[in-house]
């Protein structure tokens, strides 16, 4: 195959031989992928031809059929960032501007190639954090902006560094950005929470309703009982419909009604808690939120199964609950899934709904100096505590589903009832986020007095703490 024989020629020390043969590959054969390029952009890196690996890297990113791997970025990154060229005063690299890049060194150049890792890759690992700073350390020895990047020794890993960097100080430090304010003590800088686009809406609200079918049709296949399967695997799709074309004031937040009702119920006496759901619906509509309340079909009969601190257990709802229900379906508060259906497919999609009809164009989302005490952010938001790891939404598009779950999740926290009575009647609402889980980069100069300028880059490290970051920062001069 193409891939052995480059691999013969980056093994005989040849890349130049091997990029000739990529070269003379028609693109319609469609061969080229990441695993055909790396080997050829390793060795270029290792022999310390920059240029040359400089060339073949946008070669790579102008393949539609490459897509980058972490790794390949850092050790693209760490090669140039220990040849000097990331420095203020280096000298620009040789055919870097024919290449795309402007300047073709500097802080200016890594603020390129981290905005290009931005749109590929979501985050790095540990041991590529590590590999960053060492390459820094090495690249920026003997500077004055790099003389307090300290030496760790090959087997420690890179420890917290919280104190605030002085101006003109290259950070390349492990942080912890604090949650309530978004944050990073080092560089002073305030990470932003980035929202969902338009078409970005559209997408997740496509692939939801794509993966909703596909699920169906697995569960369909595990389950041996009779059922109208054409009309269920239609659900999603008119639910959409409905949400789109009902009239009246669109719905401003999503309440995950199971999620409420058996909040804080892992005691003896807990149930499916009718009574938890009112009480979250009233707070909500005292801060003048529009809710609506999506619970699996079971849940809205007078019986159903559920397991508790006791084992599996019949619950029956009583007057009391049976009143709240009704209430809520009369005022088309309440949605109920249909039975053999996912609800988080449900109330994912009512958070990116368009309610075309109800909403008529208004933008519906909340300032944070809204002045009437609402509780900012994206509307609608989607009250839940379902931390929602390893959801398949986020295998199939990660970027896509981290911007949603910032974006729209609220956590809540109140007292859990005995059945109707709770001795605290407070409730709490927090964002899920306070900034995205994805690269990102932020002017230092602006949104702090610390430093000489430059852009703060900050990675998410999959085996660090959710808060923590790689943050990356080369001052201008």
């Amino acid at each position: 195959s193409l891939s052995i024989r480059v691999r013969s020629l980056v093994a005989d020390g040849d890349p130049e031989g091997a990029e000739e043969m990529l070269e003379r590959i028609p693109s319609k054969l469609g061969d080229l992928r990441h695993r055909t390029y790396l080997p050829v952009l390793r060795l270029y890196l290792d022999k310390g031809n920059i240029s040359a690996a400089v060339r073949i890297f946008k070669k790579m990113r102008g393949t539609s059929t490459v897509y980058f791997e972490p790794e390949t970025y850092v050790q693209y990154i760490s090669a140039i960032t220990e040849h000097g060229f990331f420095s203020p005063e280096s000298d620009p690299i040789e055919g870097a501007n024919e290449a795309g890049y402007s300047p073709a060194s500097g802080p200016q150049l890594f603020d390129q190639i981290a905005a290009e890792m931005a749109e590929d890759i979501l985050e790095i690992s540990s041991a590529s954090a590590r590999r960053l700073y060492t390459a820094f350390k090495l690249g920026f020895q003997g500077t004055d902006m790099g003389k307090k990047l300290e030496e760790i020794h090959p087997l420690a890993p890179l420890s917290p560094r919280n104190k605030a960097a002085e101006g003109g100080e290259l950070i390349a430090s492990r942080v912890s950005v604090d949650s309530n304010t978004a944050i990073c003590p080092r560089s002073g800088v305030k990470l932003r929470l980035i929202n969902l686009e338009g078409d970005e809406k559209k997408e997740l609200h496509e692939g939801l309703l794509e993966l909703s079918a596909s699920t169906f049709e697995e569960f369909a296949q595990k389950v041996a009982r009779d059922g109208n399967y054409d009309k269920a695997q239609a659900a999603l799709s008119d639910f959409a419909t409905w949400l789109d074309t009902r009239e009246g004031d669109p719905f401003t937040a999503i309440i995950d009604g199971a999620n409420v009702a058996f909040f804080g119920q892992n005691f003896a006496q807990g149930k499916f808690n009718y009574h938890q759901i009112q009480f979250v619906v009233d707070a909500l509509e005292k801060m003048n939120e529009n809710p609506l309340v999506i619970i699996p079909y079971k849940y809205g009969q007078s019986q159903f199964f559920v397991h508790g601190a006791g084992g599996r257990v019949k619950q029956f709802l009583n007057d009391e609950e049976k009143a709240i229900l009704e209430n809520l379906q009369q005022r088309g508060k309440l949605y109920r899934v249909p039975s053999m259906w996912l609800d988080d497919f449900f109330w994912m999609l009512a958070s990116v709904s368009d309610q075309t009809k109800s909403r008529n164009g208004a933008d519906l989302d909340i300032a944070p100096d809204n002045g009437d005490s609402r509780f900012p952010g994206a509307r609608p938001m989607l009250l839940s505590n379902d931390q929602m790891r390893d959801h398949k939404l986020e295998l199939i598009s990660p970027r896509l589903f981290r911007r949603w779950y910032s974006c729209h999740i609220v956590n809540y926290s109140f007292t859990a009832f005995v059945d109707g009575e709770s001795v605290d009647r407070e409730i709490g609402f927090s964002p899920a986020d306070t900034f995205s889980r994805e690269i990102q980069g932020n002017s230092s100069s602006v949104s702090s007095g610390q430093g000489e300028g430059g852009t703060a880059w900050h990675f998410p490290v999959s085996d660090w703490e959710l808060n923590e970051r790689m943050c990356i920062r080369i001052p201008t001069s």
